[in-house]
């Protein structure tokens, strides 16, 4: 199993509708994807602040794939290149965290 985890810190000037555009039409996009197996959008937790915890970002994905193969297929999808073209003027910075 390989764990994949995206972090969003999207541009401060995009209204909320574009906010939304960003989750439904792109996040939500790479949902389908048959390699993926679990898929979640969130947003920062309403948790109290802690110096180890980044509340940062605007969203997040988790998709779970069944190994390092599912991983690179998801990297060339088709749906993943045209959600990057058509969604990376919305952020200024992309972290990601990728576990086995």
């Amino acid at each position: 199993m390989l764990v994949h985890t995206v972090l969003f810190y999207l541009r401060s000037d995009l209204t909320d509708a574009q906010k939304l555009e960003f989750r439904n039409e792109g996040l939500e996009s790479l949902r389908p994807i048959s390699c993926v197996k679990q898929y979640f959008v969130g947003v920062p937790a309403s948790i109290p602040p802690r110096a180890v915890v980044d509340l940062s970002f605007t969203f997040s994905i988790t998709a779970i794939f069944d190994d390092v193969a599912g991983h690179n297929e998801y990297q060339v999808h088709p749906t993943h290149k045209a959600f990057i073209e058509r969604f990376k003027s919305f952020w200024t910075k992309v972290q990601i965290y990728d576990a086995e």
